[in-house]
């Protein structure tokens, strides 16, 4: 491989990637709008027009946002890999800290600050006009500025040791380093998942023990039946920051805790808080979070493999714009692994329908569990009033949800719990 080639490789990549994802969008867009004036037939007795409308304005007012994100990211990873802008952040960071881990230290934090900069725009525009305007939004600025700062502290206390560690390792460890660095990610990515519940996520919500007699006599009684041990069941204050409603467990081992989110209360029934909270049990009984982490593990083990390979060829850096002549001895670690992460999501993004195909088969995994444990009627009441609620639409684009949806849409899951499946599955 030449540079000139994998520079080739790399643009027909982004061309395909940023043309695939806006036709997409712009097919979303279109088939939203085209059924926006008539409630789906399966649901014409349980949804509103003016509700279905409205799902459909806040589709396309996110969609629309969303065209423009993606050109700015391509343009953005264009001005940083053959434009130089990379390469002269890294230039600028030689000169002023040298070569060692400082500088690749300080050259990450100043592409993620980019990349934060570049991207707040959009991020306000999306928190304080579009869900500000369909009714969502109760974020206050005071409390946006404590997010931010809390989640600054948290990256740099957390993700700067794991690179600080990552960078050694691949100095020091010689070809095999990749192991060792996936053994280190792996191990930190397990031990947040641990501290998150009862350290990280209450300095952003409060929690508080469920309280309501009845519906923990329920829900107790439910986790009786699909031998489900918790350490607590909590209601976390989701209604300060959005009128989104959600419900979900966390946490290994006696760490794991059920959480409703207090919008989720106020909205559905006790039968359908039961039939909810079924379905989050149906993910845990299917080890789902199980699978879905050792997945995540053996795909970034191949990444850290394949870097390992491309990291020494001089044709990876020059043809991304970076150095004549680089290598990792010559450029750095550190730049190598940048490169590497920002343009691996260009060449995978067509292989979303595998990754988001198998989200889906787990959610209708999920509700099979739900809707032998509860009444189906019950999941299916309570999936209706928060795809109304949370104004998901009823009719995205079946392609465009085919590479973007966790969840399949309302009406297919709908019409599986309401044909239960032979196999009891």
């Amino acid at each position: 491989m030449t540079p000139y080639h994998f520079t080739l490789v790399f643009l027909a990549a982004l061309a395909l990637s940023t043309a695939l994802r806006l036709w997409l969008d712009i097919r979303h867009l279109r088939h939203v709008r085209a059924h926006r004036d008539r409630v789906p037939d399966n649901f014409a007795d349980r949804i509103d027009l003016a509700d279905h409308r409205k799902a459909a304005d806040y589709t396309v007012a996110k969609v629309r946002l969303g065209l423009l994100e993606i050109a700015v990211d391509a343009i953005v990873l264009l001005a940083l890999t053959l434009g130089g802008g990379l390469g002269l952040l890294d230039q600028a960071m030689r000169a002023w800290l040298g070569s060692g881990y400082l500088h690749g230290l300080a050259l990450f934090a100043c592409v993620s600050l980019l990349g934060f900069v570049i991207g707040l725009p959009a991020s306000l525009y999306r928190t304080f006009r579009i869900e500000a305007r369909f009714g969502f939004n109760k974020l206050t600025w005071p409390l946006w500025f404590a997010d931010l700062a809390k989640g600054a502290v948290l990256t740099v206390l957390i993700s700067g040791p794991l690179l600080f560690a990552v960078l050694w390792l691949m100095d020091v460890m010689g070809s095999y380093w990749w192991l060792y660095v996936w053994l280190v990610w792996l191990a930190t990515n397990l031990l947040v998942l641990f501290l998150y519940p009862t350290v990280i996520a209450p300095l952003f919500n409060k929690f508080t023990p469920l309280e309501d007699v009845s519906l923990k006599a329920r829900i107790e009684a439910l986790l009786t039946r699909c031998g489900f041990a918790s350490s607590g069941l909590f209601v976390m204050d989701g209604s300060k920051r959005s009128a989104h409603g959600n419900a979900y467990f966390t946490g290994f081992g006696r760490a794991k805790r059920i959480v409703f989110f207090d919008t989720l209360l106020d909205k559905l029934s006790p039968e359908e808080i039961e039939a909810v909270l079924a379905h989050e049990l149906g993910h845990f009984k299917h080890r789902h979070v199980i699978k879905r982490i050792a997945l995540s593990s053996v795909l970034s083990l191949a990444f850290l493999w394949l870097l390992g390979q491309l990291i020494d060829q001089p044709w990876f850096f020059a043809g991304l714009g970076v150095g004549a002549d680089g290598t990792a001895s010559s450029m750095g670690t550190a730049i190598g692994l940048l490169l590497f992460s920002m343009v691996l999501p260009v060449f995978l993004f067509p292989l979303a329908p595998l990754t988001s195909g198998l989200s889906r088969k787990h959610e209708y995994e999920a509700d099979a569990y739900a809707a032998k444990q509860t009444a189906a009627a019950d999941l299916i009441s309570a999936l209706v009033k928060l795809y109304r609620d949370n104004a998901a639409t009823l009719t995205p684009d079946p392609l465009h949800s085919l590479f973007h949806d966790s969840h399949p849409p309302a009406s297919q899951r709908i019409a599986r719990l309401q044909t239960p499946s032979p196999s009891g599955t």
